[in-house]
């Protein structure tokens, strides 16, 4: 069977018992992503990083298609989280890349007033594959040389 596009699990988190996202629904567009694990997301505070929460995951898929992260629609109004880049991007030369590997990563800010705490397992957000277009005069031949947020360089 030819791999069009799916879910592996990513370096150093073979052994962590991640399991990869299934669609809940026969119509759902998302795949249901889970923390890798636990960790703290602080109060909000002027000036600070958004919080990485790992997902032990990478994802392969064709040339022509990305996939875009999603927040879960309950977490702002139930944990105060919202994702700092508001919708994730992961491109097809992310997987496997040299620095994490591929490792699908989602960085939250918490707007409540106390900490949150996100657990192992808990389903976090979604992951959307889609295709995408190019223009006419489109020359792009860069290689991607790192991991998160390398294309900025």
């Amino acid at each position: 069977m030819e791999r069009l596009r799916g879910f592996e699990i990513a370096k150093g988190f073979e052994n962590k018992q991640i399991r990869l996202p299934i669609r809940k629904t026969k119509y759902s567009a998302g795949y249901d992503i889970e923390a890798a694990e636990d960790v703290v997301i602080p109060s909000f505070k002027k000036g600070m990083n958004p919080t990485l929460v790992k997902t032990g995951l990478k994802a392969y898929m064709q040339e022509d298609e990305v996939m875009m992260l999603y927040n879960r629609s309950s977490n702002p109004k139930k944990k105060g989280l919202i994702m700092a880049n508001s919708v994730g991007i992961i491109d097809k030369d992310y997987y496997g890349n040299i620095d994490n590997d591929g490792h699908i990563m989602f960085a939250f800010y918490n707007i409540k007033e106390e900490d949150i705490i996100i657990q192992k397992g808990e389903a976090i957000g979604q992951a959307i594959f889609q295709k995408y277009l190019i223009t006419d005069d489109d020359k792009a031949e860069g290689t991607r040389q790192g991991g998160f947020g390398s294309t900025t360089n």
